[in-house]
């Protein structure tokens, strides 16, 4: 089995094609698989030397013939909202599409190791801020949930069956390219007059760009073992959903203060922050703070959408 051979499901989605890129960029022999509609130079430029597309099961993994020793499961739901409108939907592919995964792992010979990219959205409304590891599971949400069940899973298959698996609980990842949550909103409502959001403003978010979580998710195989390992993946800086449009406004010259709807969204917890000290002794740290990335963000967005 080739020493630098991975296989990234979810490859055409916004974290797992940066995540192709990153693990091409360093060496290693990049196949993707997963659902999405682009070409052959498109997948070959995001760092793939091979693309299978349709769903991820036990049928379509065994049709990968070049040998890996490595697995970054990027494919599953991204989506509280979706989560809550077809439950079933995001359970299949966020759960399914995980222990298909784990049971082909565990019917490989020799067995890859297991990069499984988890969410804060385990914790839901946690009671300790910064969250650490080790703080009670309460998700709030089918999303967290599932994702829950998930790591679960992996650590099931890590004590009976020798299956090595490192998680990484990400929390709002966000970057160039991302064409839906709460920048993409905001920057279409101001461009278009109209900046009333959902909730009361003073909800807070742990930001973490999608370079630096890349850059976690690559650094964190070397850390899968069957004992299941779990780190949180965030910045351990927290900002304000107020802050976060503030920021936007300015960047893109719209002053106007937005409104707020003080409605409850639902399956959201007010407010989440990592704790990072345990990812700090992995010799990780983010490189782009918050500011820097969403005006990287905001000149993005007015490119594409002028």
């Amino acid at each position: 089995m080739p020493d630098n051979a991975v296989l990234v499901t979810g490859a055409h989605g916004f974290i797992g094609r940066h995540v192709s890129r990153l693990f091409n960029k360093n060496g290693w022999t990049v196949i993707g698989m997963g659902h999405g509609d682009w070409s052959t130079s498109e997948w070959k430029r995001w760092g793939l030397a091979d693309w299978h597309p349709g769903d991820i099961d036990l049928d379509s993994l065994k049709q990968v013939r070049l040998p890996f020793r490595l697995i970054v499961h990027c494919a599953g739901s991204g989506s509280v909202g979706y989560s809550i409108q077809d439950p079933k939907g995001d359970f299949d592919r966020t759960v399914g599409t995980a222990v298909a995964v784990l049971e082909f792992i565990r019917n490989r010979s020799p067995r890859p190791s297991l990069v499984y990219p988890s969410s804060f959205a385990v914790y839901g409304e946690a009671s300790v801020l910064p969250t650490p590891e080790d703080q009670p599971f309460n998700p709030i949400s089918p999303y967290g949930f599932h994702k829950m069940f998930a790591e679960e899973l992996c650590r099931y298959y890590g004590a009976y069956y020798g299956v090595s698996t490192v998680l990484v609980r990400l929390t709002s990842v966000y970057g160039n390219g991302l064409r839906k949550q709460l920048l993409w909103d905001a920057c279409r409502k101001f461009q278009e007059g109209r900046p009333l959001f959902s909730g009361t403003g003073k909800e807070t978010r742990d930001w973490l760009h999608v370079e630096d979580a890349s850059e976690l998710l690559r650094l964190a195989h070397h850390h899968a073992s069957p004992q299941c390992p779990a780190v949180n993946g965030g910045s351990g800086v927290g900002a304000s959903v107020r802050e976060v449009l503030a920021e936007i406004s300015t960047r893109m010259s719209r002053p106007g203060a937005p409104s707020f709807s003080n409605e409850v969204s639902k399956g959201q917890p007010d407010h989440y922050l990592a704790d990072v000290r345990r990812v700090a002794s992995w010799g990780w740290s983010p490189k782009i703070d918050w500011k820097t990335g969403f005006g990287n963000y905001v000149e993005w967005f007015l490119k594409e959408k002028p």
